[in-house]
């Protein structure tokens, strides 16, 4: 199971601010464990800062790569954590969301957790996927076209050619790492 992502590159994307520490440490972590290379792309490069529960600020992060570096064709999957500002920052972001598209023509996993799935929306990429989220993100993603929204801890939708992995928060970190590594592997 340690080595079942070898050969395996995935990509982490964050703003450079608001992200949730746990929504972006744990899969770097558990991904790598799976024997993935994970590389962490921000918006800015260089330090990232990451908090507890939207409110309580914690650790700084340096990501390995300005976001607007990184090449698609370069990773097998894109992970997309929450926190509700990086989700909102980067939706904004030009560079993300040419990234999203890019991975979903070339039919490549995405993985968004919590408040991450607010990113696919303005990618424009959510329609006929039935996903989940954090509960305040169902109603946005239901007005943006998304086929369902449910509550469950992990929800792996393959769908117009792509696959979807989303989860609701970090008590499912567990089983959203899961299915990343158990996707990306096939």
């Amino acid at each position: 199971m340690r080595s079942q992502l070898n050969g395996k590159h995935i990509l982490i994307i964050t703003s450079n601010t608001g992200i949730e520490r746990d929504e972006l440490l744990k899969p770097l972590q558990a991904l790598r464990a799976y024997g993935a290379t994970v590389t962490h792309a921000s918006s800015k490069g260089g330090t990232t800062q990451t908090f507890v529960g939207d409110t309580e600020k914690d650790q700084t992060v340096e990501s390995d790569v300005q976001l607007s570096a990184v090449v698609s064709s370069d990773f097998d999957a894109l992970v997309i954590p929450g926190g509700t500002v990086n989700a909102d920052t980067l939706r904004q972001d030009a560079a993300a969301l040419k990234l999203i598209n890019d991975f979903v023509k070339a039919g490549k996993t995405i993985a968004a957790i919590c408040h991450g799935p607010w990113t696919l929306i303005d990618a424009g990429v959510i329609k006929g996927k039935t996903l989940t989220s954090y509960k305040s993100v169902r109603i946005d993603l239901e007005n943006a076209g998304a086929a369902g929204w449910v509550d469950a801890e992990v929800k792996a939708c393959t769908a117009n050619g792509w696959t979807l992995i989303t989860s609701r928060t970090p008590d499912d970190l567990p089983a959203f790492n899961e299915a990343i590594a158990k996707t990306v592997a096939g």
